[in-house]
């Protein structure tokens, strides 16, 4: 049976590699039986002849598409924008600079059809400065715990996936970094495999020190949608009930000072308890209002990403 394989590579300035990048991936899976293939490019603003170079190819080659930005809006936005509009069964996503080795592409493709739904790529041996090796260690690392599952390398670009994964995703943000965590909420099944690194051979790096701050608040936001992205109420009531709970033992303990005798009026105290049962409240319907949203999506939601069908 034949499958279509999409390969989706966001690109921002990389008017050197393309061609290069197109050459490599036609070489390599021209030989894989039953596999044809399309390489879509999404061209995320870029200021270079990117856009010129693609469109090039387009005229060529029936099987290169390409989607442009008006202008950069980041990786997420690309990603997003080319899952939407790949055709393929199986669905690749690499980076434009090279490093990602498409002598790869064939051993992905024999790991996903071991049973496997998603295979991350591990850049074992990372031919990337020291600056950006340790603080991969350390997001890998923290991700790991968060997701509760281990992966050597969560942010790795290069990536292979089913149709029905792709289809569950919505990528906003910097929430490329957390596909595959993402992924695992919607309950696939995931795996890593080494792949060759290479040394980025032109342009430059497009990502600078902004991205770990970034980084650490779609950290917070990962987190959040893992534990309680289906029961809201869980995480806002229990801060809810907290405060109210304080708040109120608060203003018990000022109302027993004013039945003593005691001056409460102008105790800040008494503000602070006032101020934590309203918050608290406010916290609690914040729930409410969450958990009426989620009823409205959750049946589609789970019906479409949760339930695999077997005829």
């Amino acid at each position: 049976m034949m499958r279509l394989v999409s390969i989706l590579v966001p690109a921002f300035n990389e008017e050197e590699s393309i061609v290069e990048l197109y050459k490599e991936v036609d070489k390599n899976l021209k030989d894989v039986e039953d596999v044809e293939w399309e390489l879509w490019v999404v061209n995320d603003g870029s200021s270079d002849m990117t856009e010129k170079v693609v469109l090039e190819l387009t005229e060529k080659d029936k099987r290169v598409h390409l989607i442009s930005f008006r202008k950069n809006f980041g990786k997420s936005p690309a990603l997003q924008a080319g899952l939407r509009h790949v055709n393929g069964d199986i669905i690749f996503t690499m980076d434009a600079d090279l490093q990602d080795d498409p002598v790869e592409l064939s051993n992905f493709i024999k790991k996903l059809d071991e049973g496997y739904d998603m295979v991350v790529g591990w850049k074992q041996k990372r031919l990337d400065p020291l600056e950006k090796r340790i603080p991969s260690k350390i997001f890998n690392s923290v991700t790991s715990k968060i997701a509760g599952f281990k992966l050597h390398d969560f942010d790795c670009g290069y990536k292979c996936f089913r149709r029905e994964v792709a289809d569950s995703l919505d990528i906003y943000g910097e929430l490329h970094r957390y596909i595959p965590v993402l992924a695992y909420r919607n309950g696939f099944r995931i795996t890593e495999m080494p792949v060759h690194h290479r040394e980025r051979k032109h342009g430059r790096s497009k990502y600078g020190l902004e991205r770990y701050m970034r980084g650490f608040l779609d950290s917070l936001t990962t987190a959040f949608l893992l534990k309680f992205s289906d029961r809201p109420m869980y995480f806002f009531g229990r801060v809810g009930v907290i405060f109210s709970i304080t708040g109120f033992l608060i203003c018990l303990i000022m109302a027993i000072e004013w039945f003593m005798g005691y001056k409460i009026g102008d105790r800040p105290l008494l503000l602070l308890g006032v101020l934590l049962i309203i918050v608290g409240f406010l916290s609690v319907s914040t729930g409410f209002v969450c958990n009426l949203i989620t009823d409205q999506n959750y049946r589609k939601n789970y019906s479409e990403h949760h339930i695999k069908i077997i005829k």
